[in-house]
């Protein structure tokens, strides 16, 4: 009897694992998929991803500009893409042994980013963030902006828990009752937000939109993306939605890259991994 149950018990788990496989670890290993579904997710855990072909996108050095990166981080990151006709969202999955969303003067924040071409063109603009003419637009995702959205205040006190802090002049009793001259107190204080620079202060979105047109030309563009960043026991999951590129369709396929940065690394800005242009298409899954 009890070798019975062993036996069923050996069965029920090996059927576990089947089930699971079956949920969705498919390899898509030369393309991404974006597969059509009624509705797309920001969840990056939301169990519609699981049964989507994921692609393990391989990273490579940033060597060619400066800031290089010349000792290999993270190995590779697992995309999985679904698509409503009208938007397209990527779910962008990498180990990370440390949580870096704290910024500071010698902070390093993780990061990731999504890249597409601005048109399509016979000949694709260079993978390093484009080239004259032929531009690029990137969605970028750091792990700080997502824990302001999540709810951490941007403030001093959230950065240094420990510091004394005497007065703050846009505090004073005297403005709380007119939170008019105190917000205009606060800019005084505050000169990137009062020039309007939106990578500082709270924020709604823990996505950036930009537009490159080769090295060193990165700058801010409309704001049409959106994402959700969650940490796993791994390390990060991410989910970056964008509008659906007009040339991207399901007869017509187009290109991607992908970018990941690891603050226990001392990645920014240029220092980072990356992936060359990898091929994106719409399909939808076996009936």
């Amino acid at each position: 009897m009890r070798k019975a149950s062993i036996i069923f018990a050996a069965l029920a788990l090996a059927a576990a694992f089947a089930a699971s496989g079956c949920r969705g670890r498919t390899v898509s290993p030369s393309e991404v998929v974006a597969v059509p579904e009624q509705e797309i997710t920001l969840d990056p855990l939301d169990d519609a991803w699981y049964p989507l072909p994921y692609h393990p996108a391989k990273l490579i050095l940033q060597d060619l500009v400066e800031p290089r990166l010349m000792e290999p981080s993270t190995a590779e990151v697992e995309v999985t893409a679904m698509t409503d006709g009208k938007d397209v969202a990527f779910r962008l999955e990498w180990i990370d042994g440390s949580q870096n969303d704290l910024p500071g003067p010698q902070a390093f924040i993780d990061g990731c980013a999504i890249q597409l071409p601005s048109k399509q063109d016979a000949n694709v603009p260079a993978p390093q963030m484009g080239e004259e003419g032929k531009s690029v637009e990137i969605a970028y995702w750091r792990a700080d902006w997502q824990a302001i959205v999540d709810g951490r205040a941007d403030e001093i006190s959230s950065i240094y828990p420990n510091a004394a802090v005497d007065h703050y002049p846009f505090k004073a009793e005297s403005l709380q009752k007119d939170p008019k001259k105190q917000q205009e107190m606060a800019r005084r204080y505050a000169p990137a937000r009062a020039l309007g620079n939106d990578r500082s202060g709270p924020r709604k979105q823990p996505v950036e939109d930009m537009v490159a047109g080769g090295p060193g030309t990165l700058s801010p563009a409309s704001p049409v993306s959106s994402g959700k960043g969650v940490r796993t026991d791994k390390g990060w999951s991410v989910v970056i939605v964008r509008p659906l590129p007009a040339f991207l369709t399901d007869k017509q396929s187009a290109n991607i890259a992908f970018a990941i940065w690891q603050g226990e690394n001392n990645e920014t800005g240029a220092r980072k991994m990356r992936t060359g242009w990898i091929p994106l298409v719409i399909r939808r899954l076996p009936e």
